[in-house]
């Protein structure tokens, strides 16, 4: 099979087994959750595969796939792997699996629809990572919110109504404002070259004025901060989380969020550089103030999911913290976090599920002394609880350790150059990881070790199930923290390239666009600054 067609294969696979399952028949519940879990299981393998075979040496887009869709556009069908984007495909295909198996006894209601609905997300989310069409990108974006509106909407708690049309005008909002700047900036680069197209490496290129793309830059970080989301537009997260099945928990913390800061990984910093620098301290403070703000407010939680969903808010400010570093190191540690989030948080909300099945309350005060009730639950929990604030050898550590790193090294030139105030932000960002550690230690001691609490009913230790799903997490989340070496070298180049475009002055006159390639790595790093130049 041509890598081409594996990732498109790889990509279309959920909407295969839409179809076979609405083609069972209504009463065949466990074939349903069989052909989602075996269509989950096919697209990891199809996915490992390609991580496997994607060379970490190129330069460029691989298995890529490229077709004309709306040529009067400039609209391409644009597929493909990069270093931007390849751990988080992996990421999302790891989830599925373990979303369609973890729903397996908590989903009695619906049973097609659900499955339906979760295979039709995992084609959107997956679509949105791939696509390098702006366009194609767009509609994968716009895509996503369907399903997880039903998945809430329907299998929620008690004020699921209120969660989901919370999420939708957070949403629906970003979303309209970014198209608005997609549909001016596709214009002004027409207006400017000649060329209509949504391709990324051609949008790379643009050369606009600096107050051109802060209001561009503008429009897309207000879309791409709500679905981090980072504060002040963080609220709808704790609602959403909350009235949402186990499901769409693991599916929101794991894989959507990253959506956000996938976005201005990929899009909004290298699409319009100098407004990004000269927005940086902006981005940098929100990104601190998320840290710390989330965590604190992590602290005061009673509902054991609200705890998780504040520390994702907290979590993924250190990913943003790492991008506006435009540090080599703090940018890979970026990437490392947001996969590293992805397992841990993923891996929370499924034990929260797990525990929620057995007792039917979210309630911390209701719990206590689970370690000596429910001893193999407990210790998957605390090695989750260990990696969330950051233990060596865990992937949480090698997260937040880069990130710092970066951020830290990114901002001593100009502290030496007399503008301390990257250095002040850095320095900040080191008392989340202090908070960090309070609430998730406080919430471990009142959770596994209080005083003990018998259920109303005797309840059961792990059962098989849930022992493969939790295992397989904890084996993920291990793995990255010990051997970091080979996904960062899959994610090295990109991570220079974002940093080289983020780092170059493109207000000069505009050029005209030589085709849909993406500039060689001479072409980049001729425009590439001196360190002093290249941090915010």
């Amino acid at each position: 099979m041509a890598d081409a067609t594996l990732l498109n294969v790889v990509l279309y696979l959920p909407l295969a087994a839409i179809a076979v399952i609405i083609a069972l028949p209504p009463r065949r519940e466990d074939l349903v959750r069989g052909v989602s879990l075996a269509a989950m299981l096919a697209q990891l393998g199809l996915t490992a595969l390609l991580y496997a075979r994607f060379d970490a040496s190129f330069d460029g887009l691989q298995f890529e796939s490229k077709l004309p869709w709306i040529a009067s556009w400039g609209v391409y069908y644009q597929i493909g792997l990069d270093g931007y984007n390849v751990l988080l495909v992996l990421l999302t295909a790891f989830l599925g699996p373990l979303v369609v198996a973890g729903a397996f006894t908590a989903i009695q209601k619906d049973v097609k629809l659900f499955y339906a609905m979760v295979c039709a997300l995992q084609f959107a989310m997956l679509g949105t990572f791939v696509a390098q069409d702006l366009f194609l990108f767009y509609l994968f974006w716009e895509t996503m919110l369907i399903p997880l509106f039903l998945i809430i909407g329907i299998w929620g708690g008690a004020r699921r109504i209120y969660a989901t049309l919370k999420f939708v005008l957070y949403t629906a909002f970003g979303s309209i404002v970014m198209l608005a700047a997609v549909i001016y900036f596709v214009y002004s680069l027409n207006a400017s070259t000649g060329i209509t197209s949504f391709a990324f490496a051609d949008l790379y290129r643009a050369h606009l004025p600096l107050d051109v793309q802060t209001i561009l830059l503008a429009a897309f970080a207000l879309s791409f901060a709500i679905k981090v989301p980072i504060v002040p537009l963080h609220t709808w997260l704790p609602d959403a989380h909350v009235e949402a099945p186990t499901a769409g928990s693991v599916v929101l913390a794991g894989v959507l969020l990253k959506m956000g800061t996938y976005g201005f990984m990929k899009l909004a910093f290298p699409l319009f550089p100098d407004a990004a620098r000269l927005l940086a301290p902006v981005f940098g403070t929100l990104a601190v103030v998320s840290i710390i703000y989330g965590a604190c407010l992590a602290l005061v939680q009673t509902d054991i999911k609200k705890i998780i969903a504040y520390s994702s808010i907290s979590h993924l400010g250190y990913v943003m913290l790492g991008l506006v570093s435009l540090d080599l190191i703090g940018i890979q540690g970026a990437i490392m976090q947001m996969v590293s989030h992805g397992l841990v948080a993923g891996g929370l909300f499924l034990m929260v599920g797990m525990i929620y099945e057995r007792c039917h309350t979210r309630d911390l005060s209701a719990y206590g002394g689970l370690a000596k009730l429910l001893p193999l639950y407990s210790a998957f929990f605390a090695l989750l609880t260990l990696a969330a604030i950051g233990l060596p050898t865990t992937s949480g550590f090698t997260g937040e350790f880069l990130v710092l790193l970066g951020a830290f090294r990114g901002a001593w030139p100009l502290h030496v150059a007399g503008d301390s105030y990257l250095l002040v932000v850095s320095a900040s960002a080191v008392a989340g990881v202090v908070l960090g550690a309070w609430y998730m230690l406080w919430f471990a001691q009142r959770f596994l070790f209080g005083a003990t609490r018998a259920p109303h009913q005797p309840i059961f230790d792990l059962n098989l199930r849930e022992k493969a799903i939790l295992v397989s997490i904890i084996a993920a989340v291990f793995a990255l923290g010990l051997f970091p070496d080979e996904p960062m070298k899959k994610t090295e180049l990109a991570a220079r390239q974002y940093q080289q475009l983020v780092a170059s002055h493109r207000t000069e006159p505009p050029v005209a666009l030589g085709g849909r390639e993406r500039p060689t790595q001479a072409a980049s790093a001729s425009q590439s600054t001196t360190r002093s130049e290249r941090t915010p």
